[in-house]
């Protein structure tokens, strides 16, 4: 049973969306030659739980294939869930078509990665923000919306943009009408499917920094999908580390980029671009995570970094490791890793050496 989020000062909860065990399991095509075997399915995601706070972004981490985009998918509802719940604040929703789903649509948008694919080329930008007022907030002065909309996505003055269709505008012009139009329902929760890794990197700090004005002026719950970890670093209050369909790591931004404690996560901090390492700044040699990302077809046993992982122990094998609390990285910090359990950490301090952190 989980326990009801904590009330603000307000006396209202300030959590918008919450996942809880949340699974996707999809189911492989059979072969002629395997009729009569059982059907195989790719564990795409499993048991994954996060919380989307009003005025916070949450970022989620992790390489391509981990997962990342079908969470973002099922939170959406455009996808449903093999198992678990996905809660509208705290209350279970189940909204695949019809008006439940635009009513939910209303409250929880999505923006999704490549801006071209997501936009109708053969539509101008007047029509794409119309139909979205026109379904969402009926009544409404359209051309005080079309304005409204442009200026906060900063495409101004409006009329320039207004009667282009979506190849005479640049793809950060692209990402910020399509954030126009996520933003036209109103919602309090946005899915930003990594937003940013189609557009180039002279701009994209200017939609992150825009993402970041409308989380501050709309109060709204961000889910920000990158496998940028240093972007996360920069852009987001909670991050979330995801391998193989798993969490892995998560807490404070601070803590989980600075102060890394699964090995995974200190794969991915190693492999960002670091200026004090091409400046030749003494560091610390690790041991390297070898291997490939496992099949989600057949999951390893126990953990599933275990393959890679060069602090691999026995138990790691057999035993899949529960979210435990990382000591000294910063409130709320918890690592599914063995290495952090008190046992190992009890044994670790007799031999003289610490966990990796």
């Amino acid at each position: 049973m989980t326990a009801s989020p904590a009330p603000t000062a307000s006396g209202t909860t300030d959590v918008v969306l919450e996942a809880v065990g949340l699974t996707k399991h999809f189911p492989v095509r059979r072969r002629l030659r395997e009729l009569g075997r059982a059907r195989r399915s790719v564990r795409a995601v499993d048991d994954v739980s996060l919380v989307l706070r009003r005025g916070q972004v949450t970022a989620m981490v992790g390489e391509s294939g981990s997962g990342k985009s079908t969470v973002a998918r099922l939170l959406a509802q455009l996808v449903g869930q093999t198992a678990g719940e996905i809660r509208l604040h705290d209350k279970a929703i189940r909204a695949s078509r019809g008006r439940a789903f635009r009513a939910y649509c209303r409250r929880v948008q999505m923006v999704f990665q490549d801006p071209f694919a997501s936009l109708n080329p053969i539509h101008t930008v007047r029509y794409h923000l119309t139909r979205a007022l026109r379904i969402h907030r009926r009544g409404e002065d359209l051309w005080a919306g079309l304005d409204d909309l442009l200026t906060r996505v900063q495409l101004t003055p409006p009329e320039l943009f207004l009667s282009k269709y979506p190849h005479e505008l640049s793809g950060g012009q692209r990402q910020r009408v399509a954030i126009a139009r996520a933003l036209a329902a109103g919602p309090e929760a946005l899915l930003a499917d990594e937003p940013v890794s189609m557009l180039d990197v002279s701009i994209r700090l200017g939609v992150l920094n825009l993402l970041r004005d409308l989380r501050d002026r709309l109060d709204l719950a961000i889910l920000y999908i990158t496998h940028d970890i240093a972007s996360a670093r920069y852009f987001a209050d909670e991050v979330l580390v995801m391998y193989a369909g798993q969490v892995v790591e998560g807490g404070d931004g601070e803590a989980v980029t600075q102060r890394a404690a699964h090995p995974y996560t200190q794969l991915l901090v190693s492999s960002a671009p670091d200026p004090d390492r091409i400046a030749g700044a003494a560091v610390v040699e690790e041991p390297e995570a070898g291997g490939e990302p496992p099949s989600l077809i057949n999951p390893p046993s126990g953990c599933r970094f275990h393959p890679r992982c060069p602090h691999v122990m026995a138990r790691c094998r057999t035993e899949a490791p529960p979210r435990l609390p990382v000591t000294g990285n910063g409130t709320g910090h918890w690592a599914a890793c063995w290495l952090y359990d008190a046992k190992t950490v009890s044994e670790s301090a007799a031999a003289g050496s610490e966990p990796a952190s």
